[in-house]
């Protein structure tokens, strides 16, 4: 069974790399938004800004894998659904690459988000009724 205490532990600290990714982003964007009187950016040159906007986008991939770390120790208490998660996961792609009605592709598309938040939730009690839902639903495709 997954560790919640240590699923929370990731994902808050995801959230804290997410956070201060955020407020990088409205920092840089404030400084550039701040010209000097003589057109120049006040203290910050355009190496050290690209340099500012390469490293708050490494902290979001690093969030994003600790997002991705959390939901993979909150799969692993799914047990034995989780074969069948993975088998359903490939069936929804291989549906998306052939589906031909939009509407199709956005009921697909918010089944899955919906399946993805219940694993990401830690609680394998919570992913049956989004997986048999996901599973119903590429069947009738």
């Amino acid at each position: 069974m997954a560790n919640p205490t240590q699923q929370a532990q990731i994902e808050a600290l995801a959230d804290h790399l997410s956070a201060s990714a955020d407020a990088l982003h409205r920092r840089l964007m404030r400084a550039l938004r701040q010209p000097a009187a003589d057109g120049a950016l006040p203290g910050i040159t355009q190496a050290t800004a690209q340099a500012l906007f390469d490293d708050e986008v490494a902290l979001r991939q690093r969030a994003n894998s600790l997002y991705l770390q959390a939901a993979l120790l909150a799969a692993a208490g799914l047990g034995p659904q989780q074969q069948q998660l993975l088998d359903l996961t490939a069936r929804a792609q291989d549906k998306i690459d052939r589906i031909d009605r939009l509407k199709d592709l956005v009921d697909l598309a918010a089944e899955l988000l919906t399946l993805g938040a219940a694993v990401a939730t830690g609680k394998p009690d919570q992913v049956l009724k989004p997986l048999e839902k996901l599973k119903q639903h590429i069947e009738a495709l």
